[in-house]
């Protein structure tokens, strides 16, 4: 198996993951697809991978981290404002474009 058909290690892709340019990247092709329980699935993998994990940023987006970890979590029917602080406290926010 050659080194670029490999998947990326949990490691690696928690470290790509934390740079906001690539997470940014890596939700927007996730919500391009128009799945959302794969869109909350994205946004827990790239909270799982900052500093502090899921936990820290509850703490930075002023949520309760056992909700939090439900929100995000498959079946999970999280509040836009949920959305919207998880993403502010990972340095992220939604924006809207013409289609």
């Amino acid at each position: 198996m050659s080194q670029a058909s490999k998947p990326l290690d949990t490691g690696m892709r928690d470290e790509l993951l934390r740079d906001p340019e690539n997470a940014a990247f890596y939700l927007e092709q996730i919500l391009e697809g128009g799945d959302m329980e794969l869109f909350q699935e994205a946004i827990r993998h790239v909270a799982k991978a900052q500093v502090g994990g899921v936990a820290g940023v509850a703490r930075k987006a002023n949520l309760n981290r056992e909700n939090l970890y439900d929100a995000l979590s498959k079946g999970g029917k999280p509040q836009f404002d949920t959305i919207n602080k998880t993403l502010a406290a990972l340095g992220l926010r939604i924006s809207i474009t013409a289609a």
